[in-house]
């Protein structure tokens, strides 16, 4: 009687957006019985997401719908009216330049509350039962013990893991067994509060609530999410004081942001009066690009911010996070399929497929987002000692287009041409196996006739 096989076992560690994501993308695309188990442990004590808005490009929305999750999305997310940011002078809140966005279709732009959004990848976890969810699970600790990775937990517990995937943000633990953290201050920090939109709709000015303002050294961005229901605020100043420590907890005084941005427009003004006393304060840092996302032979990798941390300026990290969670999934399922005796060797290809597919994509979200804050504050090269009104036609000509390489990319496409690349060269290394042995074979007749 033949023995019966383990299950796959996968560990996802970090219970945010991205590790949600990865598990419902997993869950979606492997076999639906006991042959994929699958663990998410989040270190702290409950599924809760820091912060208030964030963008979910048309790009991530479309993986969202293809999982089973956009409807719902819908549901919860803000409308734009048509308008991805209307960019505005800081002083006379003119227009520069407007993206437009058609958020009349199923899938669209979507902004939306990060509780809201969590929440909602929580839900669909609990209910399709994608995932095992822990919590008050801090992984300390990988060991590769050759055919699986054991955890090692803060704790005092371990388990054990075919696959680890390491989503445990920006300071991850995961990705610091194998590369030091070498966060760089951007040069800038932000305010981030909520305002209710019916404070301010009987005397709003413009024909959307996503609007950003444009000024030397500092910009003022607003986006509607939770059903336009709530303003999210992001206040963006340029500091040159060398900081480094993150903290997503960190407040300011509502009074320090008016005094910030004092010279712009009525309406910044205004909106900043009707902010929380104490505005949520991050310091902004940069990181290096990680040319390796794969590790302990194709049994650990790395995705979302533990992969690619980048800057909020084109509201893309999200997405990117997404787009790792979909594509993985993918490349999970087709090592399965492929390889029914589930080799590592065999792994290690599949997962080095899916950082094929994504690394230069994030990447180039990464430098592109970094080149985003410096156009908006008029602070590239090509800008540094120009008037203000000398630098508006260049930062005009730099976002009209500027994200559309973002939303209109086709992960899937790319994906199905790399993976029939790993499939063709699969199928040639077969063949010539297969002739070496046969010839072998013949040798060896040839020898015993002898």
């Amino acid at each position: 009687m033949p023995s019966q096989k383990l299950p796959f076992h996968i560990a996802i560690v970090g219970g945010g957006i991205g590790g949600l994501c990865a598990a419902l993308s997993i869950h979606h695309h492997c076999p639906k019985d006991e042959s994929v188990i699958i663990d998410v442990y989040e270190q702290a004590p409950e599924y809760k997401e820091i912060g208030a808005g964030l963008g979910i490009g048309v790009n991530a929305a479309k993986l969202l719908h293809r999982i089973g999750v956009g409807e719902d999305l819908n549901k919860i997310s803000g409308h734009r009216n048509g308008i991805w940011i209307s960019f505005r002078r800081y002083d006379t809140g003119s227009e520069i330049v407007t993206v437009p966005v058609d958020d009349r279709q199923e899938i669209r732009q979507s902004p939306v509350h990060r509780a809201e959004f969590l929440s909602l990848l929580f839900d669909h976890v609990k209910q399709r039962n994608a995932a095992t969810l822990h919590i008050n699970k801090k992984c300390i600790e990988l060991k590769d013990q050759g055919n699986f990775v054991e955890l090692c937990f803060a704790d005092g517990t371990t388990t054990t893991a075919d696959l680890v995937v390491g989503c445990d943000g920006i300071h991850s633990n995961i990705r610091s067994q194998f590369r030091s953290d070498n966060p760089k201050y951007s040069g800038r920090m932000c305010y981030r509060g909520l305002v209710p939109i019916k404070d301010l709709e009987s005397w709003w000015p413009f024909d959307s609530y996503s609007v950003s303002w444009l000024g030397p050294d500092k910009h003022f961005l607003a986006f509607p999410i939770s059903k336009n229901t709530l303003l999210n605020i992001v206040a963006f100043v340029y500091s040159d004081d060398d900081l480094t420590k993150e903290s997503w907890t960190a407040t300011g005084q509502r009074s320090e942001v008016q005094v910030e941005f004092e010279s712009f427009d009525t309406t910044v003004r205004k909106t900043i009066s009707f902010m929380n006393e104490n505005p949520s304060k991050w310091i902004l840092n940069d990181r290096e690009l990680l040319d390796q996302w794969v590790y302990g032979d194709g049994k650990i990798v790395l995705m979302g911010d533990a992969a690619h941390a980048m800057l909020p300026h084109q509201g893309a990290g999200a997405g990117q996070a997404i787009e790792d969670g979909y594509i993985l999934g993918r490349a999970i399922a087709d090592y399965l399929a492929a390889s029914p005796e589930r080799d590592t060797h065999t792994l290690q290809r599949w997962m080095q497929l899916y950082q094929d597919v994504r690394l230069p994509r994030a990447q180039k979200a990464q430098a592109t987002a970094r080149q985003a804050g410096e156009v908006y504050e008029m602070q590239t090269p090509e800008m540094k000692g120009k008037a203000y009104e000398d630098c508006l036609p260049l930062v005009r000509d730099s976002l009209k287009d500027r994200m559309q390489w973002i939303w209109a990319g086709d992960i899937e496409a790319e994906y199905g041409a790399k993976k029939q690349l790993l499939v063709d060269q699969n199928n040639s290394e077969m063949c010539r196996d297969t002739k070496m042995i046969n010839s072998l074979t013949e040798r060896a007749v040839l020898v015993g006739q002898e």
